[in-house]
């Protein structure tokens, strides 16, 4: 009976495929958040634009009126332009700036108001109605803030590239008590996706897309794929729901901060979230 050993050599060369392949994840990630960044400045340079403009043309306003209650009007719309911008820069200042990598108690609520700042302006241009629905008290979720915020940008991107214009876009979040997560929902009232795409669509490389849309973005299937694997890393899930015609809901579940859970159940024992119509779903 011929003996036979374990092969070392290979064992440590698969060992070290295995750290290389994470570290490429790794900064995939950061030059996808690069891209991202660079996307958001291209958009907002143009709402800083406005801004200014406005500001300078009540500040014109002001100078040539001398009666109190025209410089009073203009002074309070020099006011809501400047608050506008730092809102702005705010919200950039808090993705560009390296947030803690851990995995902590985050407001989700938050994190999606700041996000929707900065794609405002996008939304607006294309005449998408926003409807958002959060549940009182709604408890922290387990999250990196910085990671999750790349998952909403990619996912409302999507949703908006999805949609004609005049389309609406939906975002909510309920705390699942039986499961113990914060659930987050974005829905969109777009073309969907048909049922023998969507078991592909968070493979790498795989899009429904033909190519980038008029603004750039998107088309090279490696978005839902990024936001798969960092709702994983969050032992949380991710799913989606689509009827041709009406539309898709993504729906993310993370751990709640208040009932210290560190998993989420099985996909097996996730409700299915409330999407446009009956369809097809996957998780």
């Amino acid at each position: 009976m011929a003996l036979t050993f374990p092969n070392h050599e290979t064992t440590a060369d698969y060992d070290e495929l295995q750290r290389e392949n994470e570290q490429l994840r790794i900064q995939l990630r950061e030059a996808q958040k690069l891209t991202a960044l660079g996307e958001l400045l291209s958009t907002t340079t143009h709402e800083f634009n406005n801004i200014l403009l406005a500001v300078i043309n009540y500040a014109k306003m002001g100078i040539r009126h001398r009666d109190d209650a025209t410089r009073d009007r203009a002074l309070e719309k020099i006011l809501l332009s400047g608050e506008r911008a730092a809102k702005i820069t705010n919200s950039i200042l808090g993705m560009a700036r390296n947030r803690s990598s851990k995995i902590e108690p985050t407001d989700l609520g938050k994190l999606v108001d700041d996000t929707l700042v900065l794609l405002e302006r996008e939304l607006r241009k294309y005449r998408i109605s926003l409807e958002t629905r959060y549940d009182e008290n709604l408890p922290e979720a387990m999250a990196n803030g910085n990671q999750i915020q790349q998952v909403l940008l990619n996912l409302v991107t999507n949703a908006r590239q999805a949609m004609k214009p005049g389309g609406t876009l939906t975002i909510a979040m309920t705390h699942d008590l039986q499961q113990g997560t914060v659930d987050l929902m974005i829905r969109d009232s777009g073309s969907g996706i048909p049922s023998d795409q969507l078991p592909h669509i968070f493979n790498r490389f795989y899009t429904t897309k033909s190519g980038p849309d008029e603004s750039g973005k998107g088309g090279n299937g490696l978005g839902l794929a990024a936001c798969r694997d960092i709702i994983e890393a969050h032992r949380g899930r991710i799913r989606v729901a689509s009827t041709p015609g009406k539309g898709t809901a993504f729906t993310i579940k993370l751990p709640a901060a208040s009932t210290g859970l560190d998993v989420v159940p099985p996909v097996s024992t996730i409700a299915t979230p409330t999407s446009p119509a009956s369809g097809a779903t996957v998780s």
